[in-house]
């Protein structure tokens, strides 16, 4: 008992004698931190199904290995030399879930070109009139029960979502957006895109959302926005064909009964608030390119 005790002791002083405090504690962290995001993919998703099934692979391979069952253990080796390609076919959805999340930190939202003083004003002016029009024009929507499904990009840009559609490039206001989504339009089943205060397409096609959370109740043009904010920081305005109910999706949330007093300051909260913060944290300085061709 004692060699043993003595044995162990030997082995822990071996371990701190050798341990680099700041690499090896860094290494240690980042190792946590990466578990602990891989933990939060997981839970509650999809993935947790997913990853079931690769542990009920990996129990195959060891029962094939252990009784020596030859042709099992060949169909396994050929799945398991190419498990990088496989994981990242079948993970596909989540790993671009996750950059995109990267991409909405603040690394993502630096700007190399910047914007003049002007634009930023005009820019801001578009979006308080765009606001305004979402909401007069829901409201008139709410009152002859027709649906919508309006999109308000932020940082994340669109593009592919806007290649669905048909470009439009107006200012907003209510008559067009009541002409958009009038029942017998054209555009009306898909999405208005509003970037920069300007409604940039409509009829646009949405990712649907997976969230098995959400209400059966809830008809396709809901899973959508909430599929939308799901895969972007956009803020989607959605009203209920057959309810009048204005919902809005923000973040994989959907928040249901909106006033169109409560939409409007809902809205002024997650565009206009952002857009001075992220006017705030840059300084309001012009690009540096602006700055070179100004000397």
């Amino acid at each position: 008992m004692g060699a043993f005790l003595a044995s162990v002791w030997e082995h822990i002083v071996a371990f701190f004698t050798t341990y680099h405090w700041f690499r090896d504690t860094l290494d240690i962290l980042l190792v946590a931190l990466a578990i602990y995001g891989v933990v939060r993919l997981v839970r509650d998703s999809r993935t947790e199904q997913l990853l079931k099934g690769l542990l009920f692979l990996g129990l195959i391979y060891a029962f094939a290995y252990l009784l020596r069952l030859t042709a099992l253990k060949y169909l396994m080796d050929i799945i398991f030399d190419n498990a990088l390609i496989l994981l990242v076919v079948i993970f596909q959805p989540e790993l671009r879930r996750v950059l995109e999340s990267a991409g909405h930190s603040r690394l993502g939202t630096l700007n190399l070109f910047g914007v003049s003083a002007e634009e930023a004003e005009k820019t801001r002016q578009n979006w308080r009139q765009a606001i305004a029009a979402v909401c007069d024009g829901v409201e008139i929507l709410q009152r002859q029960k027709m649906g919508a499904l309006i999109v308000l990009e932020r940082s994340t840009k669109l593009g592919e979502i806007i290649q669905t559609g048909t470009l439009v490039d107006a200012a907003a206001s209510p008559e067009l957006i009541g002409n958009v989504f009038f029942n017998k339009a054209p555009l009306h089943d898909g999405a208005m895109i509003i970037r920069n205060g300007r409604v940039c397409a409509a009829g646009c096609f949405l990712p649907l959302s997976d969230n098995l959370q959400i209400s059966r109740e809830l008809g396709t043009r809901h899973r959508a926005g909430v599929g939308m904010s799901e895969n972007s920081d956009a803020v989607v305005v959605i009203v209920s064909e057959e309810t009048g109910t204005v919902s809005l999706a923000v973040a994989g949330e959907l928040k249901r009964n909106f006033s169109p007093e409560a939409l409007r300051v809902a809205l002024e909260n997650a565009i206009l608030w952002d857009w001075a913060r992220q006017e705030t944290a840059e300084g309001k300085r012009p690009g540096w390119w602006r700055r070179w061709l100004s000397k």
